[in-house]
């Protein structure tokens, strides 16, 4: 594939995506538009039961509505344009267009790591203040709560894209991946890029390793106070738990193989970038309502709703 002539500025990025064999392409693309579907569906079908299932109007369940809005939308940065790469065999992307990409991407999952520290808060305040949960999470706290989630997420992602457009882009413009991300990105530009690629290192690789100690801290301390002074909605306590820490590390891991290490590429960094970017948001709405009977009885009395509503419709 060409490259931009070295004196001139980079136009556009050139994506080598998963793989180059057609046939492969055009299976890869059957099955992550079945992925990206269902993303869809499952965030969305949590969104409109918490927002009409009067039982669900609860603080754990407003912060879980806000999750899955934020699953849909970073899956929905990503994915489109790598369905439409599979279905091509020269994969291009421009220059704005990929700096676009990179700060809604980071922008929102940025957002989904605090509200994760969100949702460990409401837990702790559950188990260790029952008495006054409601009164402590009320509708104001639960509003600050995602607005500085996205407040973070907005800081993170401009300190990292107002980085990377310091620099010079005037040679090579391949990149070996599927979309734009950062550690692909600053290898392309024509300068000496170590101090730089550190301080990424600190701003998304350090703060997601310091999230995520704090988040198991949290959720260890709540396991400790449930197993050892909580009689009452035990079992239920320990699953929702439970179904946040798997949550938690489905996000967290593969994110902190990628950007808590210097930006050197690696044979699973491809797969890795699949997993957390196309898998897990499918993943997460089906981890929230399997684990979760209460969530499962209001999808399953809005299916009811909704099948009786049609057949008035039809009669």
């Amino acid at each position: 594939m060409e490259q931009e002539n070295l004196t001139t500025t980079v136009t556009e990025f050139v994506l080598l995506g998963l793989t180059q064999s057609p046939e492969l392409q055009r299976f890869l693309f059957i099955v992550f538009s079945i992925v990206y579907l269902t993303t869809w569906l499952g965030n969305f079908t949590i969104i409109i039961t918490v927002i009409t299932e009067h039982q669900l109007h609860t603080p754990m369940y407003f912060l879980l509505a806000n999750l899955a809005f934020m699953d849909v939308g970073d899956s929905s940065v990503n994915a489109p344009k790598f369905l439409a790469g599979l279905l091509s065999q020269r994969k291009t992307i421009s220059f704005n267009e990929c700096f676009l990409q990179m700060f809604f991407f980071h922008f929102i999952a940025g957002a989904m790591s605090f509200c994760l520290v969100g949702m460990a808060v409401d837990r702790y305040v559950a188990i260790y203040k029952p008495l006054r949960y409601l009164t402590i999470m009320n509708p104001g706290v639960l509003v600050g709560i995602v607005v500085l989630a996205w407040l973070g997420g907005l800081a993170h992602s401009a300190v990292q894209i107002g980085l990377l457009l310091q620099l010079p882009f005037c040679g090579p413009n391949v990149l070996d991946n599927f979309y734009c991300d950062v550690p692909q990105v600053i290898k392309l530009a024509c300068t000496e890029t170590h101090l730089l690629e550190l301080q990424m290192v600190f701003n998304g690789g350090v703060l997601l390793v310091m999230i995520f100690i704090i988040l198991l801290i949290s959720y260890a301390t709540i396991l400790v106070k449930i197993r050892t002074y909580l009689t009452e909605g035990k079992h239920k306590a320990l699953l929702t738990c439970g179904t946040q820490i798997t949550v938690v590390c489905l996000i967290f891991i593969p994110c902190i193989f990628i950007y808590a290490r210097p930006f050197q590429k690696f044979t699973l960094d491809k797969v890795v970038s699949v997993i957390y970017t196309v898998i897990t948001p499918m993943l997460n709405p089906m981890i929230y309502t399997l684990r979760n009977a209460e969530m499962k009885k209001a999808i399953k009395r809005l299916m009811r709703r909704v099948l009786c509503s049609r057949r008035e419709i039809n009669t």
